[in-house]
């Protein structure tokens, strides 16, 4: 790999990063930043990507829109793991990434935590950013798991902290 790619690396780790972390804190138009205008959504139920799958959203505005508009109780912890990132060319790349997600929806009555992967596409644009111009979300497993209450807060709390005290190095 050449000191460009290392760089063209880190800008797509760093990419990816934000993806998670616009969505879960709704931070919409700084997500929406991180698409092509033309990016397809796959929303698979396989464990790969299916060549003959049609896009479950065209478009980034089309993706922004839809998700802005879910209950605003709605919470979600999105991670994304291990990247496996491969060169198409000097402004072209592929990744797969293991995720996992915790969602939490009274709107829809549902909470899940989920397993799977994302299989995508990166450009470098002429702004000379990389952005995601293609998302193929594949399932292994999906949990359903208790809703929180709207007022939970997580916290640690002196008797978690008792409990870790004895780890503590001398």
């Amino acid at each position: 790999m050449n000191p460009q790619q290392l760089s063209d690396l880190y800008e797509i780790q760093l990419l990816k990063a934000r993806y998670f972390r616009f969505m879960d804190l709704r931070m919409w138009d700084e997500w929406r930043n991180l698409f092509t205008d033309d990016m397809e959504l796959y929303i698979e139920d396989s464990k790969s990507p299916e060549s003959t799958a049609t896009p479950t959203v065209r478009g980034a505005d089309a993706l922004v829109a839809y998700l802005s508009a879910s209950d605003p109780g709605k919470i979600t912890v999105h991670q994304g793991h291990m990247p496996e990132i491969e060169f198409v060319d000097e402004d072209t790349a592929t990744g797969i990434w293991a995720m996992f997600d915790w969602v939490d929806d009274p709107g829809r009555g549902i909470a899940s935590q989920g397993y799977g992967h994302y299989h995508e596409q990166y450009v470098r644009c002429p702004d000379g950013n990389w952005r995601i111009s293609s998302v193929h979300l594949t399932r292994l497993r999906t949990n359903d798991v208790p809703h929180q209450p709207p007022d939970h807060q997580p916290h640690l709390d002196a008797g978690m902290l008792n409990a870790v005290a004895h780890l503590q190095r001398p």
